[in-house]
């Protein structure tokens, strides 16, 4: 799993000595085991990326593994939300079962500002991945869009605890 977290900073470490088509297998190989969850989205993502790759754009398939990551997240998120119970109403329900009629719509709210987020990150990493030069990819994929997640982690725990202060 740390691995495939550090994917980004690993590519700028090694690609000069590795290149690019080693670091597409090594990718597309992660990206087909680490969502288990979504094993025919993920297998379907490297395929792709590999696809990329035999076009003779192995740089682009390799640097697309982010893009890829935030597809499937945002595929997985928009189908919670369309068939079945939304992600992050799953999640609350591990702590709070009876979670209230509110807390649902809370939940499917959040479950959709993560879906825009997976969106607008996923649009980032796809232009950096076709645009920036390896370091800013590495930087923005590897460092800053981790720091944005945590930020909707962090700001999305604040504004909870403020709505449940304001219900009580």
């Amino acid at each position: 799993m740390l691995v495939a977290l550090a994917w980004p900073l690993m590519v700028f470490a090694l690609h000069g000595t590795l290149g690019s088509w080693p670091l597409l297998l090594v990718g597309a190989t992660l990206l087909a085991w680490r969502m288990p969850q979504a094993r025919l989205l993920s297998i379907t993502a490297a395929a792709l990326l590999l696809g990329v790759g035999a076009m003779g754009q192995a740089e682009l398939g390799m640097r697309a593994y982010p893009v890829a990551v935030n597809a499937i997240m945002l595929t997985l998120f928009l189908s919670s939300l369309k068939w079945g119970t939304p992600i992050v109403e799953r999640l609350a329900r591990l702590r709070e079962p009876e979670l209230s009629a509110a807390g649902v719509r809370y939940t499917r709210r959040v479950t959709w500002a993560w879906c825009v987020f997976f969106v607008a990150n996923g649009s980032v990493a796809f232009w950096t991945a076709l645009y920036a030069e390896l370091a800013i990819w590495s930087l923005y994929n590897g460092v800053i869009s981790y720091g944005l997640i945590g930020l909707m982690f962090g700001g999305e725990w604040l504004l909870r605890q403020k709505l449940r202060r304001a219900l009580t």
